[in-house]
């Protein structure tokens, strides 16, 4: 194994563990104000704050918004691939629009698979920096392992797979959704990798958060048109540092996927949620054997994922 992809290899590990502690801070927050969209909103919000104050500060992170800006002009970046926060904003839109009706469990096996499956798709077309990778029996066998291990850990939390609904066909439709979601996570890291390329991580993370962010406020704007802000937002402040983590694992994933590939980046982000996860869950003394052995199940698909391709 290469040293570049030893390197790509820890940084998606610590992605997924990043990814675990900021979305136990934003359900958290999602908890307390009853709106699982609204603290998706604030820690998008709270990240391009930090973003915008480092950029302020820095003329080379500033340096980087211009040749992103020149790339585009120059067509060497197409205006889609823009566009990544978007997959994260629909992310955050399905959890809102799903779990309630198909529970947790579902959802995440759902995110995964789609996350999975399509990343071997995103990786053949060569949509992220590290350019083509054929699909490998190899690989397919790593991705259905890294499934089974979120299976796994489903199944050894006590959370119910779905909810009764009254209409049968309503939690099998609900599944697409996320697993859509899943999809567009793929395409998400592959289009940022390529921003990163041109104008560094932070300015991929910075292009990620703005359009992100727009898009989660457009979908909260109409929500609380039916529901009604929040009265009152708790004052702890550790409740707002979800956005921050975000900026740190998003702008280390820009770099990662040009490591390691898309499907790697995924599979050691879930292993490192999961991992991540199982020790939370010990603090919590929740822990289970069936976590762990799941735990086991996805770096196995780690290394099944890490075989040279030729």
């Amino acid at each position: 194994m290469s040293g570049r992809r030893g390197i790509g290899l820890v940084f998606g590990f610590c992605i997924g563990a990043g990814v675990a502690v900021q979305g136990r801070i934003n359900g958290a927050l999602g908890a307390r104000l009853a709106d699982g969209v609204a603290a998706a909103t604030i820690s998008f919000g709270t990240g391009l704050l930090a973003l915008l104050i480092a950029f302020a500060c820095s003329s080379r992170l500033r340096a980087g918004v211009g040749k992103v800006r020149v790339a585009v002009s120059q067509r060497r970046l197409r205006p889609w691939q823009l566009l990544g926060g978007v997959c994260g904003a629909f992310f955050v839109a399905s959890q809102g629009l799903t779990i309630a009706a198909i529970g947790v469990t579902a959802f995440t096996v759902a995110v995964v698979a789609g996350q999975l499956l399509s990343s071997l798709v995103v990786d053949r077309l060569g949509l992220a920096p590290n350019g083509r990778t054929p699909i490998t029996w190899w690989r397919v066998v790593a991705a259905i392992l890294g499934v089974t291990g979120v299976v796994l850990s489903a199944g050894g939390r006590s959370v119910p797979i779905a909810v009764t609904t009254g209409v049968p066909d309503i939690p099998a439709l609900l599944i697409v959704l996320p697993a859509l979601a899943g999809i567009g996570l793929a395409w998400q890291q592959a289009v940022n990798g390529r921003v990163g390329t041109v104008g560094g991580p932070f300015t991929a993370t910075l292009v990620n958060f703005v359009v992100g962010l727009a898009a989660l406020f457009l979908l909260d704007l109409y929500i609380l048109s039916t529901t009604g802000f929040p009265t009152e937002f708790p004052t702890a402040p550790w409740l707002y540092t979800g956005g921050l983590i975000g900026v740190a694992f998003i702008a280390l994933a820009a770099v990662t996927v040009g490591l390691i590939g898309v499907l790697l980046l995924g599979l050691t982000s879930v292993a490192g949620q999961l991992v991540a996860a199982m020790f939370l869950d010990a603090v919590d003394g929740k822990l289970s054997a069936t976590a762990a052995f799941s735990c086991v199940v996805v770096l196995c698909a780690v290394l099944v994922a890490s075989r040279p391709t030729h």
